[in-house]
């Protein structure tokens, strides 16, 4: 499951550099939300309490980056049960 744990962190960091150019406190607390979220589904953890009575925006990228994570994490497990003729190995 190498390919989760890289796809998410790769994910992570794009959150991470997007946060410091981002113009207003609003869009920085957008990107660190969903910065969490993709943590939380990586390490099997929900902090949606902590968000919602945050401004919608942000609550929604939680949400989001949660559900893209999941999203690859499935795609990961999947492609491990049914490689790719790519990443087949020949016999």
């Amino acid at each position: 499951m190498e390919y989760k744990t890289k796809s998410i962190a790769s994910r992570i960091e794009w959150c991470r550099r997007q946060k410091t150019q981002a113009h207003t406190q609003l869009e920085r607390e957008g990107w660190q939300a969903e910065e969490e979220g993709l943590q939380d589904a990586l390490y099997n953890r929900v902090h949606t309490n902590q968000y919602q009575y945050s401004p919608p925006g942000v609550f929604k990228r939680y949400v989001m980056g949660f559900q893209d994570g999941q999203a690859l994490i499935h795609t990961a497990s999947v492609d491990q049960h049914f490689p790719t003729p790519a990443h087949r190995t020949h016999v």
